[in-house]
């Protein structure tokens, strides 16, 4: 049986590197559903308690965290990826020039600005 559509965000996210981040619309756009980028973001929120993928690596197309009334899951989303080397502007934003990452890349890490 083929996955369903949040099995299928869970699987990109999954290949996100350490160190990077894709934001909900082109984790839509790499799935072929370029308008379900809402949809991506209840497929995260949908992930059991227990899970290994990295959603915290899943940004808004500012460079932001997303999360409904901030608090303390932003701040861990924020605090995970500091610990893997992702930095924050004064905006609170992620440069994606530096820490997008797309499929097709085989770099680990940031690239320099």
């Amino acid at each position: 049986m083929a996955p369903n559509f949040y099995e299928r965000v869970w699987e990109v996210v999954r290949e996100v590197p350490r160190g990077r981040v894709v934001t909900y619309g082109q984790v839509a756009v790499v799935l072929g559903a370029p308008a379900a980028a809402r949809a991506v973001g209840y497929a995260l929120r949908a992930l059991p308690h227990d899970t290994d993928t990295p959603w915290w690596r899943v940004i808004n197309a500012k460079g932001g965290v997303s999360l409904r009334g901030r608090g303390y899951g932003a701040d861990l989303q924020r605090e995970l990826l500091e610990g893997e080397g992702v930095v924050f502007d004064a905006a609170d934003t992620v440069d994606l020039r530096v820490y997008r990452w797309w499929p097709d890349e085989e770099s680990d890490g940031p690239r320099p600005a």
